[in-house]
């Protein structure tokens, strides 16, 4: 999954992760526990010259108040790859922690996410009201921020399976190419790159909207997540891509089952199983086997669950797993 829950509480949120992510259980993120665990708050922890406003439960970047020790402790840690100096404290994420000492998990991987350069630096504002991104020195110390973020906590879930996967949510790559966005695809994958850098494990990368597929495809990610219940379509414009990608071991995360309550109620596993074949049945008509597809993918929600019920989420969750052993059993066992 793709990480946020609607839940206040760790451990029930835990608990359905455990129920029903056996095999790629995640940390739990919990926005309506906390402001501080807005995905675009979360990884701000350490950002010199960071101010974080409950009230607007909002964060900015004032380059005044980035004092030179906290920037050379950055550059330093990044330089070092001492991930120990910028970890993700519990206030900042809760459900980690819950994550971090579950003791009944026997899976294949763990999870687990931090937000992308990109989407962090569209959505946090320098003290001016710009975005930070177009600001070159903040945009540097965000993305290595991010980087040893996403290194400490690949550090820490090693402790739990030896195979871990961190994923960098991009929600904002919709934007690319559009009137309000300024910034070239060399940057993008640049930015990008020095993030998954980080990551020595399995990297990922997750988008929730229609984007320029060929950047992801083409970047060091060993799986791309996508909704595919939304906009399959625009991922089979890509079909030499996608081909690429399966061929040097990738994987695609098909994000089938969807986050809305008025769309869940109207979808069954079996209904979903048809959604799924639909979407894979375009490659299979410009030279990439059905086979490839199944065998190299993940079943996934299209999104992140914190906008449903609880109840709603596990329904979801229970759908996904339902769908899952459909079709493992109508394409991988005998």
């Amino acid at each position: 999954m793709i990480g946020s829950m609607p839940h206040k509480e760790a451990k029930p949120a835990s608990a359905l992760v455990s129920r029903y992510l056996k095999e790629i259980p995640c940390w739990c993120q919990l926005p309506k526990r906390s402001f501080l665990e807005n995905v675009y708050l979360q990884f701000s922890e350490g950002m010199p010259g960071v101010i974080v406003s409950e009230q607007e439960k909002k964060i900015r970047i004032d380059p005044n108040k980035a004092n030179d020790a906290d920037v050379e402790r950055l550059l330093t840690a990044s330089e070092e790859n001492d991930f120990d100096k910028f970890p993700v404290s519990r206030s900042y994420a809760e459900g980690l922690y819950e994550f971090l000492n579950e003791s009944s998990l026997s899976p294949l991987a763990v999870k687990g996410q931090v937000v992308g350069p990109v989407s962090f630096g569209l959505t946090v504002m320098d003290s001016g009201g710009t975005p930070i991104i177009y600001d070159e020195t903040l945009s540097e110390l965000a993305v290595k921020l991010l980087r040893l973020k996403a290194g400490w906590q690949e550090k820490k879930l090693s402790g739990l399976h030896r195979n871990t996967i961190i994923f960098v949510d991009e929600p904002y790559l919709t934007s690319l190419g559009s009137a309000y966005v300024a910034i070239s695809k060399e940057r993008v994958k640049n930015l990008l790159e020095d993030v998954l850098s980080g990551i020595r494990g399995i990297k990922g990368v997750h988008c929730c909207g229609n984007t320029d597929w060929s950047l992801l495809l083409g970047a060091s990610v060993d799986i791309l997540s996508f909704d595919a219940y939304n906009y399959a379509d625009t991922l089979s414009l890509y079909p030499d891509d996608v081909g690429k990608f399966l061929a040097r071991g990738g994987a695609i995360a098909w994000g089938i089952v969807p986050n809305s309550e008025e769309a869940l109620t109207k979808e069954t596993p079996s209904s979903l199983k048809d959604r799924l074949e639909e979407a894979l049945a375009p490659f299979t008509r410009k030279r990439v086997r059905f086979s490839e597809l199944i065998e190299h993918g993940l079943l996934t929600p299209c999104c992140g669950l914190a906008t449903l019920s609880e109840e709603a989420t596990e329904s979801a969750l229970s759908v996904l797993d339902d769908l899952s052993q459909k079709i493992r059993k109508a394409y991988l066992r005998a």
